[in-house]
């Protein structure tokens, strides 16, 4: 059985919108002295380069488990004016860096993780003394985009297969991360947005997902005609939860989770 790996492209079909929170997130972060800056779950890279550019100085490194999307972030170097990032493909529940790190960033790519009251306190403590996390997480697992996709693994001939995908979240509230992380850092910057995303085309919830939060479902699958009949059902399922308006936009909202800690 293949599976379904990462597609820069189909992640990138709604960049603006998920380069938002991104920037929500790195502009929060203080303009420190670092030397030694880490993207975990870098991605494309494109946040990497912004880290690189703010800190020309740094040894900044990229990690990602997907041989896609760093495949993508080295052809986009050649573009790019920012000296040499480091790229390296790894596991980030099992990566640790060779040295303390000045700054730490992760969007959108910690959920992917269990076990965050283990976690968490392991990567602060890769931090020196004045350092900075900083997380961003999806929390809307239990919106209608993540419901529709266990109500739908649920029902029909892939049921069998799909039984425990994804059927709980790591992502918990507020108030636990700062009691996860308040004895190993001095301060803590805890905050939840809501994006509305106003998206276009046909389907645009259920294509947004399929670049993330649908990829165990259809990695389970048999094929792509399985994945195709899965993803059919999916989106046609949103559609009453996300209408087009009169204009044929689409509105998604879209919850999100920051963190800031400062050791």
């Amino acid at each position: 059985m293949t599976t379904v790996g990462w597609d820069p492209e189909k992640y990138q079909q709604f960049t603006d919108e998920r380069a938002r929170p991104a920037q929500d997130l790195m502009d929060r972060i203080p303009q420190t002295p670092a030397n030694t800056i880490v993207d975990l779950g870098c991605g494309a890279g494109e946040q990497a380069r912004q880290l690189a550019r703010r800190w020309p100085d740094a040894t900044v490194t990229g990690v990602d488990s997907s041989p896609e999307m760093l495949a993508r972030a080295q052809a986009d170097d050649a573009q790019d004016d920012t000296r040499g990032i480091q790229w390296m493909e790894a596991d980030i529940d099992t990566w640790e860096p060779p040295e303390r790190l000045d700054v730490i960033y992760s969007n959108a790519a910690l959920q992917w993780l269990g076990h965050h009251d283990e976690l968490f306190p392991v990567i602060a403590g890769w931090l020196n003394p004045g350092g900075v996390l900083a997380v961003q997480m999806p929390r809307n697992f239990d919106a209608p985009s993540h419901q529709v996709m266990r109500e739908v693994a649920a029902d029909g001939a892939w049921a069998s297969r799909l039984q425990g995908v994804r059927d709980a979240s790591p992502v918990t509230a507020p108030a636990s991360y700062y009691d996860i992380l308040h004895p190993h850092v001095r301060h803590l910057d805890i905050w939840e947005t809501t994006y509305v995303h106003v998206l276009e085309g046909d389907d645009p919830v259920a294509h947004w997902t399929r670049a993330t939060g649908l990829r165990p479902f259809l990695n389970a699958l048999n094929d792509d005609g399985e994945r195709e009949a899965f993803f059919e059902t999916y989106a046609q399922t949103l559609r009453t939860h996300y209408p087009q308006q009169a204009d044929g936009k689409t509105l998604f909202p879209f919850q999100r989770l920051f963190i800031v800690a400062h050791r």
